[in-house]
């Protein structure tokens, strides 16, 4: 991997160290105007569940600070993760989550604001045995924690803004996770998508397994965990060993992959979120992500043709899947004729 793709060339970051005050953003706003960019949300994707109660404290504080900039700039939302601390259980998280998360998201509800959680696991954040270091990562635990949400008058604040690259990374199907929300009765807790895709590599599947790779990563030395953090990163051969992330449009697929859920079926994603969640198309923020890293350059000159192919390519796919809900579930049904063939299903295999 280049040295340019651990930069992120698509996004600038607020300093949030100082306040945030009505000065600065009005000038933000300004910039945004002037270069028609909009704002889904602030995002700012940390463990708010680390170990480390100051550390923990610190994190909490900066996400808040977030909060009060969100508000400032307009917006409804922010995005984020909930995390894990890696010395529980999971189900010791979940006790965690009540006692320090729900306490950050009464926060954001004094604010009018929503949470959205992206799914990714994280496997390589940490250099230990875990992979599940968000527990927010399925809708198995959406609903547990929405649950715990529910109960502290919060619920409304906790939402899901889904990632269709970390379903492929679990081997899942964004159809059969946005069936068992409805099935669940939880069909409304998606409420914004990250547009990213994930190509799993078939070679790294057989040597290593979905687990990724699990021993000789590069990140201990023997039995002793390094402490340098260039060999720490090699963590994250849990999962960089059988996939890579794609920006929409730049990977070739074919049906088998499709099929074997190892790369994100773009127009069945768009479609099956129309017939199956609860949200209104138009108002649903696609946010397009660039982590594809050999196409992360910093040249500027460079990155706009990348970045507007894969903008329209993200567009079109939309638009398709809006005219093939509207021909089989309105116009044709309207006349009394049948759509034809049959479609993915959920939960096939």
């Amino acid at each position: 991997m280049p040295a340019a793709a651990l930069l992120d060339p698509v996004a600038n970051t607020l300093d949030l160290r100082g306040p945030f005050s009505a000065a600065r953003a009005a000038r933000v706003r300004r910039a945004m105007q002037s270069t028609r960019v909009g704002l889904s949300d602030l995002a700012y994707f940390d463990n708010m569940l680390a170990a480390d109660e100051s550390l923990r404290h610190k994190k909490h504080e900066l996400m808040q600070r977030v909060f009060d900039a969100a508000v400032l700039l307009g917006t409804d939302a922010v995005a984020g993760f909930v995390g894990r601390n890696p010395a529980l259980s999971l189900d010791a998280n979940l006790v965690m989550f009540e006692e320090v998360f729900i306490p950050l998201l009464k926060e954001a509800q004094a604010r009018g604001l929503t949470y959205r959680v992206e799914q990714c696991p994280m496997p390589g954040w940490t250099i230990g045995d875990t992979w599940h270091n968000n527990i927010a990562y399925a809708p198995g635990p959406w609903i547990a924690l929405h649950r715990i949400c529910e109960r502290h008058g919060v619920g409304d604040q906790f939402r899901i803004h889904y990632d269709p690259s970390h379903a492929i990374l679990m081997g899942q199907d964004s159809r059969s996770v946005f069936q068992y929300l409805k099935d669940a009765g939880y069909d409304f807790l998606i409420t914004g998508f990250h547009v990213k895709g994930q190509v799993i590599d078939s070679r790294g599947i057989s040597a290593w397994g979905y687990g990724g790779q699990t021993m000789q990563r590069g990140d201990w030395r023997g039995a002793e965990p390094s402490t340098a953090p260039g060999e720490q990163r090699h963590a994250w051969k849990k999962q960089t060993v059988f996939c890579e992330h794609e920006l929409p449009g730049t990977a070739r697929h074919d049906p088998l992959a499709y099929l074997q859920n190892r790369t994100v079926d773009w127009l069945d994603h768009q479609l099956a979120a129309r017939e199956l969640l609860r949200i209104d198309p138009e108002k649903t923020f696609l946010v397009v992500e660039h982590e594809y890293p050999k196409a992360r350059v910093q040249d500027k000159s460079r990155l706009a043709p990348i970045l507007s192919a894969s903008l329209a390519f993200t567009r079109a796919i939309d638009e398709a899947a809006a005219a093939m809900y509207a021909l089989q579930h309105e116009v044709l049904p309207a006349q009394g004729i049948a759509a034809q063939g049959i479609g993915r299903e959920a939960y096939r295999s």
